[in-house]
């Protein structure tokens, strides 16, 4: 089912980005001169996904105003909020805009409209009751977390140390999950996404060569390094 309301997880802090020596809000860290924050809204607009939901956190309430004016006809739902985990940022995302199926992408995960537009197509062909990860064979993260993929594509397990395929922060959110109350103890979201695996929901996960997950200095110039690659070919 084709999802008409979209959600952007941002609420992080950024801490090693800061660190590297960006002092800007991590919405805000460019990839080739575009702001993260910018980049995912024009891939949810180019996959036709509004409106949206965005969460930051407290101290981006500034972003809050220069996304406004950069997307004046895009019908946007801030949440700013200093959230504990980001399964509590995925649960208040989910919780907006009632019905139906939601996309969500958290803001670091960054790849091509295209690639992104691509994701959206191929997860809105499963079933009305799937809930759908995008994944990428492109392992650039400190902690990624690993996906077993079997038949048909569903995913048999999540977590551990093999397998050549990781979650890439895309997901497609069926409705009754987007209501489903979390196991007691889930702290983080790939422990909730895992929790549904556990528990024989239909979760299926679908490629995407290429997206990278900006934590470091290193990330922003691969995707810049990617973002140069595509405007070339």
């Amino acid at each position: 089912m084709i999802p008409r309301a979209g959600g952007i997880i941002a609420a992080g802090e950024g801490s090693r980005l800061r660190r590297a020596g960006f002092a800007m809000p991590k919405p805000m860290v460019p990839i080739a001169g575009v702001p993260l924050i910018e980049s995912v809204i024009r891939n949810f607009r180019a996959a036709r996904i509004t409106p949206l939901a965005i969460i930051l956190n407290e101290g981006e309430r500034d972003c809050v105003e220069w996304i406004r004016a950069r997307f004046p006809d895009v019908d946007i739902d801030f949440i700013v909020k200093t959230t504990q985990s980001s399964l509590e940022s995925f649960g208040e995302v989910t919780a907006r805009r009632p019905g139906g199926p939601m996309l969500v992408s958290t803001v670091d995960a960054w790849c091509v409209a295209a690639d992104f537009v691509g994701f959206v197509q191929a997860a809105s062909a499963r079933t009305a009751d799937a809930t759908v990860l995008a994944v990428t064979p492109l392992i650039a993260d400190e902690s990624p977390l690993r996906v077993t993929v079997g038949a048909g594509g569903r995913v048999t397990a999540l977590g551990g140390d093999t397998g050549d395929l990781v979650t890439a922060g895309m997901y497609l959110v069926p409705e009754r999950v987007r209501t489903l109350q979390p196991a007691p103890g889930l702290g983080r979201l790939r422990e909730f996404l895992a929790w549904l695996v556990r528990s024989g929901e239909p979760v299926y996960a679908e490629v995407i060569e290429r997206v990278v997950d900006v934590d470091r200095a290193d990330d922003v110039a691969l995707a810049e390094a990617l973002a140069l690659a595509g405007r070339v070919s």
